[in-house]
């Protein structure tokens, strides 16, 4: 970075937990890089009224508890960049306060106007924080950039979200805005398009000729915790696929960008979600499955259902797991089915794409073909980083036995190279104002508007059944079915539910 991008880094709702042990952690870890500017502030706000030093303290202790480097060298050094300002955020008096404070910084400092404001706030802030900023002229860019991050969700459907989208650009343009997906940081995602478009062994064989179907799962061996309240009113449809996994979606199956330019990689994931096949109404049943965690004990300790969780309805029909089979109608998948799979209180905790290649014309070893599965390239977006590729080998010894073996790469191996978090990631582009990583609006629009039947149909009842499926397992034994033929999801049948075994993923 150059000393034109020196800035003033507002988050709002910064007495949260996010900003704790995330957002914070992930400044600091700039800083010991040397990678903030010369002239750097980082100004809290948020309704709770403390002093700077009372919230440089509090921030102190988020550090040295949730710090991402190795490295506390410097904390002190880096506190005397933070303060903080209370703020009213439905009150227009506060704003007015708000802009003195910058602009005596940006006095005090001999700064320009370059500020970012990071919105880790309810999502009913959403339309009122950016308003108020634009009507006493946080929003211009005169005396520099002003750049607005908004966290997930962008709306709670279609509707919300045009609604929310016209409100913002009122007074925001399109580059001003930043929608922030956590997902989108993690280094396995963004290796997608290098594993794709760096290989010659793998972009020829990426299409409908070689590949039959792809997997992704998004797994939480957690429950919903604390959160009943917030995911009553969510589910996991709106909560994960429709951000996160969509997007993974669109990286897996862009066709090349022209350019490494954000506009460039954008245009072509929103190219994917405009070639969704939609889902009629009619169709929901057979393609998309809702579960919901009910109680079973695992290695002896009993786990609640959702319905028994804090803030949660006694009888709730949200969603804690749901799965999707759907067709992206280009020239480059026609014909493959894509899954998708999400839930909570499963057996472990893993986010994967699985791309299953068919298998080979002619099958000679016919006396194993029972074990014998297709090839599979599972590229592993967390917990353990990293690419996995599954073929077969000749077993040692006489014959022709073939035991399924694994080529397996770990980002955790490159013990020379340090991976940055997700939002570490992400906080360095924003201040860079790279949005090769943000979904742009007509993205956000089109993953809303390919969901609505199956969000109406599951708000709506239409006799489509919510399955239980104890805490433990792989969900509802019926997402089977959305599975053609006689693949099978990955690891479907290992459970940890009455003391049972998952599958090493």
């Amino acid at each position: 970075m150059t000393t034109n991008d020196n800035h003033i880094y507002v988050i709002f709702g910064a007495s949260g937990d996010l900003t704790k042990r995330k957002l914070v952690p992930a400044i600091y870890s700039l800083f010991v890089q040397k990678l903030l500017p010369e002239k750097f502030i980082l100004l809290g706000s948020s309704r709770t009224h403390f002093s700077s030093d009372e919230f440089r303290d509090k921030m102190k202790s988020a550090i040295e508890e949730f710090k991402e480097i190795e490295d506390d060298s410097r904390i002190d050094e880096f506190v005397k960049k933070i303060f903080y300002t209370p703020i009213t955020f439905d009150d227009a008096a506060s704003y007015k306060n708000l802009k003195e404070t910058l602009t005596k910084f940006r006095s005090d400092y001999n700064m320009g106007g370059n500020t970012i404001f990071y919105l880790s706030t309810p999502p009913s802030l959403y339309g009122t924080i950016p308003k108020n900023l634009a009507a006493v002229g946080l929003n211009k860019q005169d005396d520099g950039w002003k750049r607005l991050i908004i966290e997930k969700p962008f709306g709670y459907d279609l509707e919300s979200a045009i609604k929310l989208k016209d409100q913002l650009l009122q007074d925001w343009t399109e580059k001003q805005i930043f929608r922030i997906d956590h997902y989108l940081g993690k280094e396995t995602v963004q290796n997608l398009l290098v594993t794709r478009f760096s290989n010659g062994i793998f972009e020829p064989l990426w299409n409908r000729n070689y590949i039959n179907h792809i997997e992704i799962t998004s797994a939480e061996q957690i429950g919903v915790e604390k959160r009943g309240g917030y995911y009553e009113s969510s589910g996991a449809l709106r909560d994960m696929v429709q951000n996160h996994l969509l997007q993974v979606v669109g990286l897996t199956a862009m066709e090349s960008p022209s350019s490494l330019e954000p506009s460039a990689i954008r245009n072509e994931i929103l190219k994917v979600f405009q070639s969704l096949r939609p889902i009629k109404k009619e169709q929901v049943k057979e393609v998309a499955i809702r579960g919901q965690y009910v109680s079973s004990k695992i290695k002896g300790e009993y786990i609640p259902g959702y319905r028994e969780e804090e803030g949660v309805k006694k009888d709730s029909m949200t969603e804690t797991y749901a799965a999707l089979k759907f067709y992206i109608d280009n020239w480059r998948w026609g014909g493959v089915p894509f899954y998708i799979r999400t839930g909570k209180r499963l057996p472990t905790r893993v986010t994967e794409v699985v791309i299953h290649f068919k298998e080979t014309p002619h099958f000679l070893f016919s006396q194993n073909e029972i074990d014998q599965a297709n090839n599979q390239l599972i590229i592993r977006i967390q917990p353990n980083e990293g690419i996995l590729l599954k073929f077969g080998m000749k077993t040692p010894g006489a014959g022709f036995d073939v035991q399924n073996v694994n080529m397996d790469f770990l980002y955790s191996d490159l013990s020379n190279q340090r991976i940055p978090s997700a939002y570490e990631r992400l906080l360095f582009d924003t201040m860079k104002g790279d949005s090769t990583l943000f979904a742009r609006t007509e993205e956000v629009l089109e993953a809303w508007k390919f969901l609505t039947p199956v969000l109406e149909s599951w708000h709506n009842g239409n006799n489509i059944p919510l399955f239980g499926y104890p805490a433990g397992t792989w969900g509802p034994e019926n997402a089977d079915d959305l599975v053609e033929g006689k693949n099978i999801w990955r690891c479907a049948s290992k459970n940890l539910a009455n003391d049972g075994v998952y599958c090493e993923l």
